[in-house]
């Protein structure tokens, strides 16, 4: 952007107006946008997937996040920051961000019809400014490399469904133990990233995923189904906040579901290298076969007994032998909460009921770290 543009000059709630009488038109506003990106500019066809129906999701999300926090920028600076930094691995530059803004408003301006006006026009030109200029100054600030090349060197199978991958890369990850990475399959699946977390703590050149063949995800689908050793991944730069804060000194409250375990094990990872810290996990899956990683689970609870509990659940299984009941609501209602700081990772149906349920028992959603991401 070439004039800096500050969030003063937005009107929140005509931009809000605005895009919620523009979002009843639904999958078609994405449809839109990347038609006419495409057409207009066409030298940026080749950063995306040849299926784009997931990258629609992906910018409707963002959207919605975007504009409901647009008068709270403080609040969405660092998720801005974060994805500058993260689209340095599609190759995106500081050019491409105006080819972006114009389509942006010309979806606009089509879906709002006669309601659409000079001043919504300056008000979503002046919006989009003070995000492009957060992602670009972020992008151009971060030293480190855009990508991680690297390969597949282990699948282990777990279930039909649910696989744990060996990735080793030429370089170092500078994650921090419960960050994530996005990962693309560059042969089984080209152009098509999903956010990974790394369930190892940092330091190597290899760290296991947990990846789990989502309905509809064909990136995960084609990891758990057909990676085999030796096929090439590409890695993007860590982000996310969900990592521990080394000058806290609360108790830590973890609550995973599925495959949400893969931060937790990190951060468990590196608690137990750090001396500890009185730390109670939860890890819940629909059914015993699912709570894949009950045995390192109980290794952990025996070698550190006096800093960590672990409770293990099962919601549709009337096999399972131990606590039966969705993780989130075991936990919140398990003990008092409210003097630690919280992590919570899994599908976004299972976060946001588990974080209503704390937040029921007094817990404050200052101290609740968790993560939004897509499917893929």
């Amino acid at each position: 952007m070439d004039q800096p543009v500050s969030a003063e000059q937005v009107n929140p709630a005509a931009l809000k107006a605005n895009f919620a009488a523009v979002a009843t038109h639904g999958d078609d506003v994405a449809m839109y946008f990347y038609n006419y990106l495409f057409l207009t500019h066409p030298e940026v066809r080749s950063m995306f997937p040849l299926a784009m129906t997931e990258q629609r999701d992906r910018l409707l999300t963002a959207l919605v996040r975007i504009v409901t926090h647009v008068d709270r920028m403080a609040d969405l600076e660092p998720y801005l920051a974060g994805l500058g930094r993260d689209h340095r691995k599609f190759g995106a530059l500081a050019d491409h961000y105006p080819a972006v803004g114009e389509a942006l408003l010309a979806t606009m301006a089509h879906f709002s019809g006669p309601g659409w006006t000079d001043a919504l026009a300056a008000n979503w030109s002046a919006a989009y400014g003070v995000v492009a200029n957060a992602m670009a100054g972020a992008a151009d600030a971060d030293a480190r490399p855009a990508w991680y090349d690297g390969e597949i060197v282990r699948v282990d199978r777990r279930t039909f469904d649910l696989a744990v991958l060996r990735v080793r890369t030429g370089t170092v990850v500078p994650y921090r133990a419960g960050q994530s990475v996005a990962l693309q399959a560059t042969e089984l699946r080209p152009r098509i990233w999903r956010p990974y977390t790394p369930a190892t703590m940092p330091g190597g050149d290899e760290f296991d995923l947990h990846v789990r063949a989502i309905d509809g995800g064909s990136l995960s689908t084609a990891l758990v189904r057909a990676a085999r050793p030796g096929d090439p991944v590409r890695l993007g730069s860590p982000y996310g906040r969900m990592f521990l804060d080394p000058d806290a000194y609360r108790p830590l409250l973890m609550i995973a579901g599925g495959t949400g375990l893969a931060p937790m094990k990190a951060m468990l990872e590196q608690l137990a290298a750090d001396g500890g810290r009185p730390t109670h996990l939860f890890h819940g899956a629909r059914t015993g076969r699912e709570l894949y990683e009950n045995e390192w689970l109980g290794r952990m609870a025996a070698e550190h007994h006096e800093w960590l509990t672990v409770v293990t659940a099962a919601s549709d299984d009337e096999h399972w032998g131990g606590p039966r009941g969705r993780i989130g609501e075991l936990a919140a209602t398990e003990a008092e909460w409210a003097g630690h700081d919280v992590y919570v990772c899994g599908s976004p149906e299972m976060v946001e009921g588990t974080v209503k349920a704390l937040v029921f028992r007094g817990v404050s959603e200052d101290r609740i770290v968790f993560e939004e991401f897509g499917k893929a």
